[in-house]
C-alpha cells in the first residue's frame, strides 16, 4: 500500500491552459480573426444552465466570444436543427456546443448530426468520432482529452499498462478506450452487465471511473500504486439536509491506495472546460488554414 495519493488538482491545470488560450485569442484577435463559441441550450434544465454558464465564464476569462442561444422546452426537432444549420453558415461562429442532456421528445443523434464537423467542439458528430478511431486529426471529446492532459501532466507512460474503463458511454467510456488504446495501453471496458468488476481493478495500474454510480469503486478493490481518475459527479443529500457532490470513487479509502487520484469536483470537471476551450481555439485556426496551437501542460 502506497502512502496518501497525489491528488491531481484540474483547476490549476485548467487555469495553466486558460493562460496558453487567452494568448492564442489575443494572436488571433490581432489578425482580425475573433474566435466565437455558440452554445445552444433547450428548454431551463437547472444543471444545464450551471454547465453552460461555467463554460461561457470561461470562454470570457480567455477572450473567446460566447452566445448563448436559449430555446424553450417544447422546441422541435425542425427548429432545433434549423437553428444548428444557421449557426453552421454563419461565418463569425467557430464552435458549435450543443448542450446536454435534451428534453426527452428530441432525438438526441439527429440534433449532432446537424453540427458541421468543423464547428463540432464537443467532438460527437459521427465524422469527429470516425476520425478518432482512426487516429486522424479531428475535434476529440472534451473530457476524454481534459483526462489524457491529466495524465501526460503527471508523466504517466500509458505504454503497456493496464488499464480499466468503468463505462462505455459515447461522451466519455468508449473514446477514452480508443486514446488509451491508441498510446498502446492494454485496456478493459467494464460496464453495468460486468459480473465482477474488482476483479478487474486488482490488476489495473490505471482506472478511469465514469458510471455515475457514487462511490462504486473502494480502495480496497486498487492495485497499490495505481492511478485513480474519478469522472463521476452525482449531488446527493446527506442525513442532516446538507448538499454535497460525490464522485464515483470512495475517495477517502482509494486515496490511502492509489498513487494519483482527481478529486471531485476540481478534478476532472475543470479540464473538461478548458478543452472546450482549446477546442474553440484549435477549430478557429483550422478555418482559418492557420497552425494548430501547442497546448504545454507540463
Amino acid at each position: 500500500m502506497t502512502d496518501t495519493a497525489h491528488v491531481v488538482s484540474g483547476r490549476k491545470l485548467r487555469d495553466k491552459l486558460l493562460v496558453q488560450a487567452a494568448e492564442v485569442s489575443a494572436s488571433l484577435r490581432g489578425r482580425n480573426l475573433p474566435p466565437r463559441l455558440a452554445v445552444v441550450l433547450v428548454g431551463e434544465n437547472p444543471a444545464s444552465l450551471v454547465y453552460v454558464q461555467s463554460k461561457m465564464k470561461a470562454a470570457e476569462s480567455c477572450g473567446i466570444d460566447s452566445t448563448l442561444l436559449t430555446l424553450p422546452a417544447q422546441t422541435d426537432q425542425a427548429t432545433l436543427n434549423t437553428t444548428i444549420e444557421q449557426l453552421n453558415t454563419d461565418p463569425s461562429v467557430n464552435g458549435i456546443l450543443l448542450q446536454l442532456p435534451l428534453p426527452s421528445h428530441l432525438d438526441r443523434d439527429t440534433a449532432l448530426d446537424a453540427i458541421s464537423p468543423a464547428k463540432d467542439v464537443d467532438g460527437l458528430t459521427p465524422t469527429n468520432v470516425g476520425l478518432l478511431e482512426l487516429k486522424r486529426d479531428g475535434l476529440k471529446p472534451c473530457t476524454p482529452l481534459g483526462i489524457m492532459r491529466i495524465l501526460e501532466s503527471i508523466g504517466t507512460k500509458l505504454k503497456g499498462i493496464d488499464a480499466v474503463m468503468i463505462g462505455r458511454s459515447d461522451l466519455v467510456g468508449r473514446p477514452m478506450a480508443s486514446l488509451l488504446a491508441q498510446e498502446e495501453a492494454t485496456v478493459t471496458m467494464c460496464h453495468r452487465y460486468t459480473k465482477d468488476i474488482g476483479l478487474y481493478l486488482k490488476s489495473a495500474d490505471l482506472v478511469i471511473v465514469a458510471a455515475g454510480s457514487p462511490e462504486l469503486v473502494k480502495g480496497k478493490q486498487l492495485k497499490p500504486g495505481a492511478t485513480v481518475i474519478d469522472v463521476g459527479i452525482t449531488p446527493v443529500t446527506d442525513d442532516e439536509g446538507k448538499r454535497r457532490i460525490l464522485g464515483d470513487c470512495a475517495f477517502d479509502s482509494c486515496k490511502d491506495v492509489a498513487a494519483y487520484i482527481t478529486p471531485v469536483p476540481g478534478g476532472v470537471g475543470p479540464m473538461t472546460v478548458a478543452s472546450l476551450m482549446t477546442n474553440t481555439l484549435d477549430a478557429t485556426c483550422r478555418q482559418h488554414g492557420l497552425p494548430l496551437p501547442e497546448w504545454k501542460i507540463r
